[in-house]
């Protein structure tokens, strides 16, 4: 307690901490707290998650689906991820093939990774849109799909 005799505030500063998965957590420390109430405090801490905001844009894209893959255990890095959708799509998540043998079948490969129907169905991960447009869900499937065929998406380094 201060000299004045009013008790001093616990301060709480908050802090966004970026780990490598692209994900983001909330972190509360607590300064001061040598009371019972600190027990109190650092349950809720304990339990305080952030909602995090992506940016609309294949960065954004990127992130998401890296947190959403190590929720799931799929493996896959940014690097991996960008080098393949650059190749593949161009960054645009509406692209479609309408030319290749897929095409030809009637399944065009779609979105961000060109990802046809089939395999989008079966690569789908729970978190995300069931959509193949989506770009996170394009990204996410096709890591999924990826890490069972070759390992990782980092380790494919053409059409696949």
């Amino acid at each position: 307690m201060p000299a004045n005799g009013q008790p001093r505030r616990a301060r709480i500063t908050r802090k966004l901490v970026l780990v490598g998965t692209g994900a983001a957590v909330l972190a509360l420390p607590l300064m001061g707290a040598t009371t019972a109430s600190a027990h109190t405090t650092t349950t809720a801490t304990a339990t305080t998650t952030a909602a995090t905001v992506y940016p609309n844009n294949l960065d954004g894209w990127i992130r998401q689906s890296l947190s959403v893959m190590a929720q799931h255990g799929i493996p896959g890095s940014y690097d991996g991820i960008y080098r393949n959708v650059i190749r593949e799509s161009s960054g645009n998540p509406n692209a479609i093939n309408l030319w290749d043998s897929n095409a030809a079948k009637g399944t065009p490969s779609k979105g961000l990774l060109q990802v046809i129907d089939p395999t989008f169905a079966a690569y789908h991960v729970p978190g995300t849109v069931y959509d193949p447009y989506d770009p996170v869900a394009n990204i996410t499937a096709a890591c999924n799909y990826a890490a069972a065929r070759y390992g990782s998406i980092d380790n494919v380094f053409g059409a696949y």
